[in-house]
């Protein structure tokens, strides 16, 4: 228990750290993600991730990048508790004696199982940020349509379990966030683990200082979406589909017209504003993971 108490502070502080570094550009990504397609002969509500940066000041002020950052925070503390803690235990289960260090193949395991443990909590999570973040974007289709204006993060839970199937409605997207946690985490930390052990000449990482710990932390986090994008894409389309008159029968269907109608780019609508909010927020995340797990001792 000494151990999963350890991991549950650890991550939550971890997890912190990188949503206050990474937010203002997790919302740049889910704004160019979600903005509908542009109508033949007309341009992008956005032209890019810069584009939507000064769009985005400059309708909605500074705090406009923060849009949303209500419910991960409300849940970072649950989130990274059970990523991490998750891993520990699957860490614990794989190792052949107390302490002895992982392969990095047993790193990827440990990654995995723990993606498929906060999938249960990313989901609900996600679905109200994406919610608040692309309600701007999507606000000049939405005109016609009759979309709700989400007031905060409560408003948009309330609203899906009451308009949307109850607590099923929250779940919108749970296949594709399991498709991206699942191989994302399995990358991320099997990517970690190797960097650690590159550093350290051996599987002894534990004399690594700080500056190698940020540059594995930033190399494992832009190696998660490296892996994942476009089930990232599909999963904020998802979500954010309107509820009485959807696009997307489900996320093959998402796919296969996101493919059609932009091509491959489209699946990667956002990838720049993902990776570069990827590397310092994932490098903030394991360097404070780190320092907090071995100042507990």
């Amino acid at each position: 228990m000494a151990e999963v108490a350890k991991d549950l502070t650890a991550g939550t502080i971890g997890g912190a750290a990188q949503l206050i570094v990474g937010h203002p550009f997790d919302t740049i990504k889910v704004k160019l993600q979600s903005q509908p397609a542009p109508l033949p002969g007309q341009l992008p509500k956005y032209s890019g991730a810069m584009d939507a940066v000064k769009q985005t000041i400059a309708s909605e002020g500074p705090m406009g990048l923060y849009k949303g950052m209500g419910a991960p925070l409300a849940t970072v503390a649950a989130f990274n508790a059970v990523l991490f803690t998750v891993r520990g235990q699957m860490e614990a289960l794989l190792r052949s004696e107390p302490g002895a260090p992982l392969t990095v193949n047993q790193q990827v395991v440990c990654g995995a199982g723990a993606g498929v443990a906060v999938s249960f909590l990313a989901c609900p999570t996600e679905l109200i940020k994406c919610r608040l973040q692309a309600q701007s974007a999507l606000a000049e289709s939405a005109a016609s349509s009759g979309a709700v204006k989400y007031r905060g993060p409560m408003d948009v839970a309330k609203h899906v379990l009451k308009s949307e199937g109850g607590l099923r409605g929250l779940y919108k997207g749970l296949i594709p966030t399991l498709a991206r946690e699942v191989p994302g985490n399995a990358a991320m930390f099997g990517v970690y683990e190797a960097l650690k052990q590159y550093f350290a000449g051996g599987k002894d990482t534990s004399g690594l200082g700080r500056g190698p710990l940020i540059v594995a932390g930033g190399l494992a986090g832009a190696s998660f979406w490296l892996s994942v994008y476009p089930t990232d894409v599909v999963k904020s389309v998802i979500q954010v589909d309107d509820y009485k008159n959807p696009k997307f029968s489900g996320s093959i269907d998402a796919f296969r017209k996101i493919s059609a109608s932009e091509g491959i780019k489209g699946l990667y609508r956002g990838f720049g504003p993902a990776m570069a909010r990827s590397v310092p927020a994932n490098a903030a995340c394991f360097l404070a993971y780190e320092v907090t797990r071995s100042s507990l001792g």
